[in-house]
């Protein structure tokens, strides 16, 4: 009901956040650091005494009555043991501050509720945050995902603040900030706002609906008496039953017919409306266009948090080829039909291969390789489920857009310099081949190209109008995939040097890898005679060489086993000459 009514009407709830979202994060609460500094001061001032030390562990107030000065309360506790900025600065820091080691331990850092929550403010859903904590954990996390918010800590900073509508989001510290004296803690604090809370807190209670969470109301009365007394006449509030279950709360949640979410801490609360919330959208949104899923990827390649999402686009891509592969018949198609399968495939694979020379060609560092992997073997798998019977080459067609998908991604790492994302698709991805029976085999051999495309089959398609090619497995691929680089490379003669090269390198993989029943390195058009140089070098090698001098880490050597890369590329020269020679 909530997911349903935030997506509906995005912006119209607020959040109301207590003490135990932020003690599932290891920070304590104020009336916990008061509690905490009454027993230091007891101990500083008594060192000896061990009853002073116990009155004031188990009744700080009355300690405090006994041997402090004024009323009990965070200044007054800080104003006596540290009276400068700098000491209470370093007093407080092993409250909130988290060390290396509170870091590694995930506390005093912002939790998955402080993330979700920074995610539907992200996304427009909620833009005001009212919180009795006074740590920096809601802040820190809604500047992890790129939002400023307007911070509100002090009753006398209501008149200047922004209207709520003009601002991204709004936190609302009603307790203050743990480094400002004017934090309210003890019961006698929290009896009473002044007049500009009471009136802010009018209007957000009348204004928007409300999800509450962490907060007992037990000790907040001056908070529960601005929820009874608002006006509620718009949204319903909404409050997690683990901290839900006190008197007062129940109070309350009768007052203004509130709804109990079951079973939900806030961790729990927020990464399920989270997820709600995009499950609605997926079924709200019209259908990708190839346009909008490349903007997507864009969007989500620079930012951290929108990895899952990354990875969800780009895989939901794959598993609609898959399922057209799936779809396909393995049997009685002649070769005038073959040009209609392959041209299916390549059209059904078409949207996914533009988000993939998107991702690879703007992924410089290799943050996301994992994924294009992923991709890659996942398109495997679906060119190799077992089958029972097929034509040989409709059974070596299901590997076609595997095959478009993997030449795509390295034609991009050629043009780009990613040289180890080549190396790794080639060589990591695996699959089972002859309907699904053979033994693994990397993606260099599985998908050979001279393998996955029978030369016959490809001449005799009608799309040549009778023209033959020396390398048609080569022509068909450089010819179908020209049109994912047009943004990227527009000079065809630029297009032509990146494809050649990742042909060579390809073939230096399949050399080092061939043996009994395997394929040696494919020809293509790499290899033809008008591209050697009057030296007798090919123009692929040469430019090979210039990319090794440009590299800070080359990794072919270790690839390729070898301390003297010269002498293997020499030998691999002799094996393209042999191509060069026959046709």
């Amino acid at each position: 009901m909530l997911a349903t009514s935030m997506h509906a009407q995005p912006g119209v709830y607020a959040v109301l956040l207590g003490s135990g979202v932020s003690t599932g994060a290891g920070v304590p609460t104020g009336w916990g650091v008061v509690q905490d500094l009454v027993r230091r001061a007891a101990a500083a001032a008594a060192p000896g005494d061990s009853g002073s030390l116990q009155q004031a562990q188990e009744d700080p107030e009355a300690w405090w009555a006994d041997h402090g000065e004024g009323d009990l309360g965070y200044a007054s506790l800080l104003q006596t043991l540290a009276p400068t900025a700098a000491a209470r600065q370093g007093l407080l820091a092993r409250f909130f501050e988290p060390s290396n080691e509170d870091r590694d331990a995930g506390i005093k850092v912002p939790s998955r509720a402080h993330h979700a929550i920074a995610q539907l403010v992200k996304r427009g859903l909620v833009r005001v945050i009212l919180t009795t904590n006074f740590d920096r954990l809601m802040e820190q996390a809604l500047d992890a995902a790129g939002i400023a918010p307007q911070v509100i800590t002090r009753p006398e900073a209501v008149n200047g603040m922004a209207p709520f509508a003009h601002a991204e989001a709004t936190v609302i510290k009603l307790h203050g900030d743990y480094k400002d004296l004017g934090t309210r803690n003890t019961p006698e604090e929290l009896d009473d706002y002044p007049d500009e809370w009471n009136t802010l807190l009018r209007q957000v209670f009348d204004e928007y609906g409300l999800i509450i969470s962490g907060w007992s109301a037990d000790w907040d009365t001056a908070l529960v008496n601005a929820l009874e007394t608002s006006p509620n006449r718009r949204y319903p509030l909404y409050w997690d039953s683990r901290s839900s279950k006190s008197g007062t709360a129940q109070r309350v949640l009768g007052y203004r017919k509130g709804l109990v979410i079951r079973g939900a801490g806030a961790d729990e609360l927020f990464d399920d409306l989270v997820a709600s919330v995009d499950a609605l959208e997926r079924l709200s949104q019209p259908p990708l266009t190839t346009a909008m899923a490349v903007a997507r990827v864009k969007r989500y390649l620079p930012d951290p948090v929108h990895r899952i999402d990354l990875h969800d686009l780009v895989m939901n891509a794959a598993n609609e080829v898959a399922d057209h592969i799936a779809a396909q018949p393995l049997n009685g198609l002649d070769a005038a039909q073959a040009q209609g399968i392959y041209e299916g495939y390549r059209e059904a694979v078409a949207p996914l291969i533009h988000m993939l020379t998107t991702g690879v060609w703007h992924d410089q560092d290799g943050i996301h390789d994992s994924l294009w992997i992923d991709v890659l073997q996942r398109l495997v798998d679906a060119g190799t489920t077992p089958i029972s019977s097929a034509i040989r080459w409709l059974d070596h067609a299901r590997l076609w857009p595997g095959l478009l998908a993997m030449t795509a991604m390295g034609v991009a790492s050629v043009r780009r310099d990613r040289e180890p994302l080549i190396i790794r698709l080639a060589t990591e991805v695996r699959g089972r081949g002859r309907m699904g029976t053979a033994d693994p085999t990397e993606a260099a051999q599985l998908m050979h190209p001279n393998r996955v495309l029978a030369a016959d089959l490809v001449n005799n398609m009608p799309r040549w109008e009778g023209q033959r090619w020396l390398y048609p497995a080569s022509h068909l691929l450089k010819a179908d995939i020209r049109r994912f680089f047009e943004p990227f490379i527009p000079l065809d003669a630029d297009y032509v040097e990146a494809f050649h090269g990742y042909e060579y390198r390809l073939g230096l993989i399949q050399e080092h890898s061939k043996g009994l029943g395997r394929y040696r390195a494919l020809s293509g058009e790499y290899a033809h005679e008008d591209r050697w140089s009057h030296e007798g070098v090919p123009f692929a090698e040469v430019a090979f060489r210039q990319a090794g001098e440009r590299s800070r880490d080359w990794p072919w050597p270790a690839l390729l086993q070898t301390e003297d890369l010269d002498i293997v590329l020499t030998q691999h020269r002799e094996v393209l000459a042999h191509y060069r020679d026959r046709f």
